[in-house]
């Protein structure tokens, strides 16, 4: 179970690696947008990994940025997400890569959960 705390600038949530603080004022806390970002872009990343060392797939390095559109007509809405990693490693293809991708994407539990309300792409580059 997971449990909030009200504190006076947001809420606080135990964990096992220490408190988490959630705020509307990034002063205070993690805004609630950054965490749902941080939570797609993280659990890709962790799957996209898994893929690559199953297809046996030697890489140093994955990097993740992502570009993030909002509605604010709608609720300041997440409408987009794009996914941009950055992989280092020799004698990678980006056919492989790209591959790897789709079966991480399929296999993603936080891409999977939005795929219906937010839009989310991805783009591979060899480093």
């Amino acid at each position: 179970m997971i449990e909030l705390n009200m504190k006076k600038h947001g809420y606080n949530m135990q964990t096992e690696f220490g408190e988490l603080s959630i705020s509307s004022d990034s002063e205070y806390g993690f805004r609630p947008f950054q965490l749902m970002i941080a939570s797609i872009a993280g659990c890709s990343s962790m799957t996209l990994e898994v893929v690559l060392t199953k297809m046996r797939i030697d890489y140093k390095d994955i990097k993740v940025s992502a570009k993030v559109e909002r509605n604010k007509e709608k609720a300041n809405r997440i409408e987009k997400i794009h996914l941009h990693y950055a992989i280092k490693g020799e004698n990678l293809h980006q056919e492989k890569i790209e591959k790897a991708g789709a079966v991480a994407r399929k296999n993603c539990g936080m891409v999977q959960t939005v795929q219906d309300s937010i839009q989310v792409t991805e783009s591979y580059e060899i480093l």
